[in-house]
């Protein structure tokens, strides 16, 4: 089995005139990634490997998640491929993993996430927020073969207040 879980950058600020790459989180956007990591820590997951895009507001997302949720840093990978909006680039990226990782935790962007969500899970979800964590789980042995998974969890910011 192979577990696959999403989660997308926190809220970010539009007031930075920076780069789309560099632009930072906002307070929103720390207080509901913290919030939706705490509410992730009940949950028995614990990853082989984290993958993040490089964009400053889904590194820095994944530092919250990793600091609330006592994960070992050492095992966070930047991938250039993650810094993609539409989703294809995620796709190949996840179908290529290696597959002595069984669990796996990715930090990136809508609308790449929100389509992954809907063509590999069960469950319709008509926008993934920011901050949204989705799990997948796949009944297959390699990351090649993923296509019809189960979303067996999702946690949002908005139901959690």
């Amino acid at each position: 089995m192979r577990q696959l879980l999403l989660i997308r950058h926190a809220k970010s600020s539009w007031k930075h005139d920076v780069s789309d790459a560099e632009r930072p989180l906002n307070k929103r956007g720390f207080n509901d990634a913290a919030l939706v990591s705490k509410s992730f820590k009940n949950v028995a997951f614990i990853p082989d490997i984290i993958f993040s895009s490089p964009a400053k507001r889904a590194l820095t997302t994944c530092d919250i998640f990793i600091k609330n949720l006592d994960f070992d840093d050492k095992i966070i990978h930047v991938k250039d491929e993650l810094y993609d909006f539409e989703g294809q680039n995620v796709i190949d990226f996840i179908t290529q993993i290696d597959d002595s990782y069984e669990k796996v935790m990715i930090f990136g962007h809508n609308h790449a996430f929100t389509s992954i969500c809907n063509i590999f899970g069960d469950q319709f979800i008509d926008n993934l927020p920011t901050s949204g964590l989705v799990v997948l789980n796949f009944d297959v042995n390699t990351w090649q073969n993923v296509k019809n998974g189960i979303t067996k969890l999702t946690i949002f910011p908005r139901d959690l207040k």
